[in-house]
């Protein structure tokens, strides 16, 4: 394909949105009215139903009836599959401008099965959940399983449909030449099989359709809400008018505008349309070929997913499946996320130096830019935290008042920004598009005051997740709820303040925004509601095989037992099972599988993961199939928006993401990076954190640009690899102290007791446990961390779990306390068997270690080196 072929867009505008609708809400609009009036009811009823559910028991919810998990989960998935048959087709010949009997007859069975475990709750806590199956009830579930997983192929793609189908007849046949010894087992029932995965509450209507049902619908249509009322094109007009006129000016808004409505949005290739329809023409016409223009868009897009609050749904999966709370779900993702944003700005801006770009219009300075961001970031800082303690103080004054005073402040706040917005033209998208014809960028001036009230409901929603530690199915009920005010309102409230415009007729306007905003929210939510419930089929089949505790076995036996090689593999294993898989089903089939995996295999070399890094390592890897041919979907997006070739595009784009693919290693042997064991809540812990943040992201611009070639100039081989060594050093500078000093002092296995008793409070010991596998009987081993609790000797043992008796050839390990957090460690290990469960070692702190950022110096004289050569060639500014 020549570079004149692949610049030409091959879909229309119309075609393009057909894409997105295809893949995120069903490509099908029936023509009949009374059918497409149909799926928009369904639709509207289903985000109401939502609402209903979500409300926190305000004043009218004591006339609406209340529904536990198990009523509401069945019924969230009855809007979902129902909705699934109808909104997309069966195959790409079916038709689309109407929907065929057999449909028709696939909703109302594939409905009924789902609502049959809504109505017959009762009886199924009496039968099937007893043990006791009916013939009636495994038929049931048998075909609900089957149209469960159609529904997921038409909506999803083939991807999670297969591997629902491998796992169902792993979980049946259990041995075969095709499932490794490790792993076999005897074979689950049919019966046994359908009442694990349909007719309980673990497997289709389990934690992951739990959380789309509680959470992720929410937040999902509160993007969708958001979009609606202007917010997405505020965010893509805002980027271009603060960053259209730097050098690659246009890519560089794409990142940020990406960055931006990936805050809201939960889809890929949504972000990819949405904002590359405006990026990359203006990418391509600074300098950008196809190929890299639909690079940077995916790239940039599919960053989103790893950006907090919303994570495509992942952070609230997080918070199941972890148990830990949604604020320490958003502090551990909140770095890498971030710095793998600016990171990608650099990598733009490299692309645009050694290409010599010229900036759109009339140039301006990124050191400047940037000045004047930490400023507004720092103001908006002040602000925030003034406002709480402002609001603190009416508590401790009136707090009876506090509430009304709040509401009445927020929509006084709410309509003074309107009438800001409404004294400047409305921006759309035709606007940008014809001031980019004449390369005349919207300023920001013009721009950030036409949107400004978009910014409340982002606001209330941070308001109530960080300051007020509300649920995110509350806060998200809030925002959402400020959010259907604001798209109902804005409208006529413009309208009223302009004087010239009928106030009913925009009422009129806003009214069909808000219906269009709730339909758009559940077409949205079609395929993550199927996604959820079909990934609750792995999930239940991990619990109920071996699988779940072998696999681990498994990657050893792979990798020889290094970890790094490990890790390389279970990368790759994400990646691989991540293809054709939307956000969320792509997290959980990972995280079910492989998260646990990671942590017992780095427990077996002697390094202790915690289980959030594993489970974003696994989250990282995952997303990279949105980006990595021959699958890739946000790839091929991207190219049919720019014309080039969408498996170029994808490697380009994978290039460009080098930086998401090391992240995930370097957390995992570097945890400070995600926050972990840093206290927020103190002075110390804050500067602590920032710290790592500043340090971290010149570690990432340094990684960028040995990655990309170029520095101060262009760079040769040795100059990138002395690049890499010192952006490895300031990410993980650990490594090299290990080297020249231990990190841990041995102490006396037999005197643990003591060495317990003796420990400052807090203190972490590693122990070293060896001994007999429960599952397979031959000798294992795993490391376990153990902090000192408070108390004398004996209080410490008891807290701890530890139960010990001597022995002549050291101190054997009795089987730990019920309950405690040393029992599931090793519940691995066979306590019962002729061979003992005994403590091999026990390492405390090493105290007198040299403090790791000691090697920062040498890298920075590395680093020094660099500069000093490459200033030999440079003949343009860096900046």
């Amino acid at each position: 394909m020549t570079e004149e072929t692949s610049g030409k867009r091959q879909f229309s505008d119309e075609e393009l949105q057909d894409l997105v609708a295809s893949s995120d809400a069903g490509a099908r609009t029936p023509t009949t009215r009374w059918v497409a009036l149909l799926i928009g009811g369904v639709a509207l009823a289903w985000s109401l139903f939502q609402l209903w559910i979500a409300q926190p028991m305000l004043w009218f919810g004591a006339y609406l009836p209340v529904l536990n998990a198990s009523e509401t989960r069945p019924l969230h998935l009855a809007f979902a599959i129902f909705l699934a048959f109808l909104c997309y087709p069966a195959f790409k010949s079916s038709p689309r401008d109407r929907v065929p009997l057999v449909d028709w007859a696939l909703a109302i069975v594939a409905t009924g099965t789902v609502l049959y475990i809504f109505f017959a709750a009762d009886t199924l806590s009496r039968t099937a959940r007893s043990g006791l199956p009916t013939d009636t009830q495994v038929i049931i579930g048998a075909v609900g399983l089957v149209l469960l997983l159609e529904a997921s192929r038409r909506a999803l793609g083939p991807a999670l449909t297969v591997v629902g189908a491998i796992f169902l007849a792993y979980a049946y046949y259990g041995e075969g030449w095709l499932i490794p010894d490790l792993i076999s087992h005897e074979g689950l029932s049919f019966t046994s099989l359908i009442t694990a995965q349909w007719l309980d509450t673990a497997g289709v209507f389990g934690i992951p359709l739990g959380v789309s049902t509680a959470f992720v619908f929410l937040f999902v249509l509160f993007g969708s809400l958001l979009d609606k009322a202007g917010a997405g094109n505020y965010f893509i007009q805002l980027a271009f008018a603060g960053l259209g006129h730097l050098r690659g000016g246009p890519a560089k808004a794409a990142v940020v505008g990406s960055a931006m409505t990936g805050l809201i949005s939960g889809s890929s290739i949504a972000n990819v349309v949405t904002t590359g329809t405006f990026t990359i023409p203006l990418m391509k016409r600074v300098g950008f070929t196809s190929e890299q223009a639909g690079s940077v868009e995916v790239a940039s897009s599919v960053n989103g997913q790893i950006m907090p609050p919303v994570m495509g749904a992942a952070a609230f999966l997080m918070v199941e499946f972890i148990g830990i709370s949604y604020v320490q779900v958003i502090k551990h993702a909140f770095v890498p996320a971030v710095i793998s944003y600016i990171a990608l700005v650099y990598i733009v801006h490299l692309e645009a130096l050694k290409k010599d770009m010229k900036s759109l219009g009339e140039g301006a300075s990124l050191p400047r830019m940037l000045l004047n961001f930490f400023i507004g970031f720092a103001v908006f800082g002040v602000g925030f935290t003034a406002m709480i303690y402002l609001i603190d103080g009416l508590g401790a004054l009136v707090p009876a008042l506090v509430t009304p005073i709040v509401m009445i402040g927020l929509a006084a706040v709410y309509v003074w920004l309107v009438w800001i917005a409404s004294r400047q033209t409305d921006l759309t998208p035709e606007t940008l598009e014809e001031k980019s014809g004449d390369i005349e960028l919207p300023k920001v001036a013009d721009v950030w005051k036409t949107g400004l009230h978009y910014v409340l409901p982002i606001l209330v929603l941070v308001w109530f997740l960080m300051v007020e530690q509300q649920s995110p199915a509350k806060s998200a009920f809030y925002a959402t709820a400020l959010m259907l005010f604001i798209i109902v309102t804005q409208k006529p409230l413009k309208a009223m303040f302009r004087k010239g415009e009928s106030i009913a007729e925009q009422t009129r306007e806003g009214l069909w925004d808000l219906v269009d905003g709730l339909i758009a929210g559940a077409r949205n939510m079609i395929g993550i509601g199927v996604a959820t419930a079909a990934a609750g089929i792995i999930v239940a089949t991990v619990t109920k095989t071996p699988i779940g505790t072998e696999l681990a076995g498994l990657v050893e036996q792979l990798s020889g037992g290094i970890l790094i090689v490990m890790l390389v593999l279970i990368g790759l294993f994400s990646l691989v099972l991540g293809m054709g898989l939307p956000t969320t089903a792509n997290y959980i089939v990972v995280s079910s599988l492989m998260a646990s995996v990671v942590v017992s295999l780095g427990a077996q070399e002697g390094l202790i993961i915690p289980l959030i890094a594993a489970h974003l390592f696994v989250f990282y890897f995952g997303i990279m199939a949105d980006v990595t041919p021959p699958v890739g979907l946000a790839s091929f997006a991207a190219a049919a928006v720019s014309g080039g070739d969408p498996i170029k595009t994808g490697f380009i784009a994978f290039f460009y993401s080098l930086r998401t693919v090391a992240l995930p290693f370097l957390f995992i042997y570097n945890p400070t990076l995600i926050l972990y064991g840093v206290d927020l809540t103190t002075f110390t812990g804050v500067a602590h954190a920032v710290f790592v943040f500043v340090v971290a992201t010149f570690a990432m611009l340094l990684f960028a640009a040995a990655t990309q070639g170029y520095f101060l100039t262009r760079s040769n081989i040795a100059e990138s690899a002395m690049l890499l060594l010192v952006a490895f050093t300031l990410f993980v500078p650990n490594f090299w102290l290990n080297q020249v000093q231990p990190r841990f002092v041995q102490e006396n296995p037999e005197a643990f007791a003591q060495v317990l008793a003796d420990s400052p409070v807090d203190t972490r010991l590693r122990l070293r446990i060896s001994g007999p596998d429960f599952n397979t009987g031959g000798q294992t081993e795993t490391t376990v961390s153990l902090s000192v609790p408070e108390g004398d000797g004996a209080t410490r043992m008891t807290e701890s779990g530890i139960m010990l008796r001597p022995d002549g050839d050291g101190t054997v390990l009795e089987e730990p306390m019920f309950g405690t957090e040393l029992q599931e460690k090793l519940a691995n290990f066979d306590f019962y068997s002729d061979e003992p469960v005994r403590i091999s070692e026990v390492l405390g702190p090493n105290n007198s270690r040299l403090p790791a950022q000691i090697f920062y110096l040498p890298a920075l004289l590395v680093l020094g080196l660099v500069i000093v050569l490459q200033r030999r060639r440079q003949t343009k500014p860096a900046f």
